[in-house]
């Protein structure tokens, strides 16, 4: 019984050390790619504003289904039971408005839909933002509508005939 009981605890011991090392090998490989999807969802979003800024629908579309791709790839970690179903319920909320913005090619109603988006995205920014990355929180004072940028320079995604440079920098990470 007690050779039995020593086997057994030689093997659950080395199989702990294997998955200890399996992880610490691992890990700077899963941080990469985690990275890189982070970097991936900003991109996305800055593409889906800057082609408001250029009004080009065409173009909104294509970024709209790209952030929502990189959006559905992406899994929080380090939140609790209560941190995790906020940021998980508000990220669906984003992949929806996503999804409305790429079903229209209508610039206006584009740009209505992204101002509900960006509001969102900026509550779960620090979550996708890139080590590497500052962005800033940009509003247009006329009407209170938000957008995230990369740049202090405004250039404002929901009037860009008419308010091109209208807005100011409220907050940045």
């Amino acid at each position: 019984m007690k050779k039995v009981l020593v086997i057994a605890l030689i093997f659950l011991s080395s199989l702990a050390q294997a998955q200890l090392t399996s992880k610490e090998e691992v890990a700077p490989e899963l941080v990469e790619k985690r990275e890189a999807l982070k970097k991936e969802i900003t991109k996305n979003y800055l593409d889906l504003k800057n082609s408001l800024v250029v009004s080009d629908s065409l173009a909104v579309v294509k970024n709209a289904a790209a952030l929502k791709n990189s959006l559905n790839n992406f899994r929080f970690k380090k939140l609790n039971i209560e941190q995790m179903n906020a940021a998980t319920t508000k990220r669906g909320e984003i992949i929806d408005l996503a999804t409305q913005v790429a079903a229209t090619k209508n610039i206006n109603k584009q740009r209505k839909i992204v101002e509900s988006l960006s509001v969102k995205f900026w509550d779960l920014a620090p979550k996708f933002k890139a080590e590497d990355a500052t962005l800033y929180l940009q509003v247009c004072p006329m009407t209170g509508a938000v957008w995230t940028s990369d740049s202090k320079e405004i250039k404002n995604p929901y009037y860009p005939k008419n308010m091109l440079t209208c807005g100011e920098v409220k907050a940045s990470l």
